[in-house]
């Protein structure tokens, strides 16, 4: 009996979806298009944005942080400038280009230089990842800044995640010979996306994706030159290694992840937004297994089942809205 009523049920959603599709097919189409875009703009994020620990494993023996960071930015300037010649770009109000810049040296400069510097300075890619970890925390934290509410089950999802976290770069953290300067360059940096990630929610949360990259790559160039012309020596060994990961860093890394984080800053709260970020160590170590044949061990795997638990936790029932890219 209850598969009869059940098989009917599903008749009359079949036949009410076919009516609906019948009368409205552009809009069907486009909701389909619209859910599809929703669930894979996380999952690709996470996925492009792990690639950065690999980018400077590769990179670091021959190039110094500020050095290629200046090349990455001007790189994506020049191909801004290049999409700017065959798409119209609307550029923002003057007092907006003044917050869009802010925020860019926060999330660009200040996270990818304090990152850079700490590996640079000896400190392990694994503590470095659970020291960015903390980022989910320490946005919910500072949430109320924005008049967002962080609920006892999200409290629960960012606990889970952090252990998550925690399990997977703890057999790779090693505290002995690690100078002080890494550890404030590393916490820095965390403070650094933090804020960035509050900052643009509150002041500039909505601009033309194209002419907001343009401003912040381009602020943080001039101010990566500038550490580069007073602290190194701006000596770049031009080899394949070298070549795969600037253009890797230019392209998908920055114009790809950079973008689909503005997309989810914009219209998701920022600890929802940030959760994703939890997802970045156990996707790199997946990817060092891989591609440099590190070890993934039963506590990895764990780990990696906790974080998705903490992220499933934080964005249960909460309105996901995908923004275009110029509005």
């Amino acid at each position: 009996m209850f598969l009869i009523l059940f098989i009917n049920r599903a008749g009359r959603q079949k036949r009410l979806k076919s009516k609906i599709k019948q009368k409205n097919p552009n809009i069907f189409s486009k909701l389909l298009m619209k859910l599809t875009l929703d669930n894979a703009i996380a999952p690709i994020f996470v996925l492009i944005w792990s690639t950065g620990f690999v980018i400077a494993r590769l990179a670091m023996p021959y190039v110094e942080p500020a050095t290629f960071l200046f090349w990455r930015f001007a790189g994506v300037l020049a191909a801004m400038a290049a999409l700017s010649l065959v798409w119209r770009i609307t550029w923002p109000s003057w007092s907006q280009i003044k917050h869009i810049a802010v925020a860019g040296i926060l999330l660009q400069f200040g996270y990818l230089l304090g990152v850079w510097f700490a590996v640079r300075l000896g400190m392990t890619a694994g503590l470095v990842a659970i020291i960015v970890g903390l980022q989910p925390i320490v946005t919910a934290w500072f949430a109320a800044w924005i008049s967002e509410k962080v609920s006892p089950r999200q409290w629960i999802g960012l606990g889970f995640g952090f252990a998550g976290v925690a399990l997977v770069v703890v057999e790779k953290i090693g505290f002995t010979h690690i100078p002080l300067a890494s550890y404030a360059l590393a916490f820095g940096g965390l403070l650094s996306i933090t804020f960035g990630t509050l900052y643009q929610k509150k002041f500039c949360p909505v601009f033309d994706l194209r002419a907001g990259s343009s401003i912040q790559f381009g602020v943080s160039a001039a101010l990566c030159f500038i550490c580069m012309y007073l602290f190194e020596s701006g000596e770049m060994v031009w080899n394949p290694s070298v070549i795969g990961a600037l253009l890797w860093a230019i392209f998908p890394l920055s114009i790809g992840s950079i973008s689909l984080l503005f997309m989810m800053i914009r219209k998701g709260a920022a600890t929802k937004v940030t959760s994703f970020l939890y997802l970045v160590p156990p996707t790199t170590a997946a990817m060092a297994w891989l591609l440099f044949d590190e070890p993934f061990t039963l506590l990895m795997a764990v780990g990696l089942c906790l974080t998705m638990t903490g992220v499933v936790l934080v964005n249960a029932r909460q309105a996901n809205t995908v923004a275009t890219i110029a509005e």
